[in-house]
């Protein structure tokens, strides 16, 4: 029977997932598969897994449980194995990179920020403050100028400003941030994004990570709002 993986642990992990089931609509109940020194955190499946919001909780609830016990590195959602023997045969082929994966993860949780331009006005009124060249063609605009030119030059020189001001205050907060972490991953922005990283943290560190970053998001203006997500499985960090 095919099986849905939802961590891989060290055999040594507590495993407190007795009266937990799983994933699907006629959920299982959980269980391990052992090859050495490591075990995998799975449970019976019939059916294909969709991202439901019932097994999508499951999952995450999974997760919680482990990672409450100990290091785990967690499976995205939706990760099935043919049968157990193909669990087993994982296990045992990637058990060194498996090995020091959770290693590398002790004692860490992820946390994910996020820098959202939720308003532009801010940003927009302080380039036409400090840009003299942005200024003027402004007031060329509000004074009736039916150049078509104008809007343009201005509109290019607004979006450039913009973005060298978010590229810097992004990499300021980095450098403010990772000095608690013990890893991070940045990831592609989104629209009103110009932030997207995840950060592996230490247990040790999180409570100045955490001050840091509230510093942080109260010192920011211009319509800047720093949004900080976490403790989660270290899922950016399972190779």
């Amino acid at each position: 029977m095919a099986l849905y993986v939802y961590a891989i642990t060290a055999r040594a992990h507590p495993h407190r997932i007795d009266g937990m089931n799983g994933v699907g609509s006629n959920p299982s109940s959980l269980r391990t598969v052992t090859s050495g020194t490591l075990c995998a955190v799975v449970s019976d499946i019939s059916e294909e897994v969709r991202p439901k919001r019932r097994d999508l909780i499951a999952h995450k609830e999974v997760q919680e449980r482990l990672m409450a016990d100990g290091v785990v590195l967690p499976l995205q959602f939706g990760y099935v194995a043919a049968d157990e023997l193909t669990v087993q045969q994982a296990l045992e082929q990637n058990a060194d990179s498996y090995r020091a994966a959770l290693q590398r993860l002790e004692g860490c949780a992820e946390y994910h920020v996020r820098a959202v331009q939720e308003d532009e006005d801010p940003l927009l009124h302080q380039i036409l403050e400090d840009l003299p060249e942005a200024r003027d063609l402004n007031e060329r605009i509000r004074a009736g100028d039916r150049d078509p030119q104008v809007p343009l030059a201005l509109g290019e020189l607004v979006a450039r400003e913009v973005q060298a001001r978010q590229e810097s205050l992004a990499a300021g907060l980095v450098e403010a941030l990772l000095p608690f972490a013990r890893d991070h991953v940045s990831r592609p922005t989104s629209a009103g994004d110009f932030l997207n990283l995840s950060l592996l943290v230490p247990h040790e560190n999180e409570d100045d990570f955490l001050k840091t970053q509230a510093r942080l998001s109260a010192e920011l203006g211009g319509g800047v709002d720093l949004r900080c997500t976490g403790p989660l499985p270290p899922y950016s960090f399972v190779q």
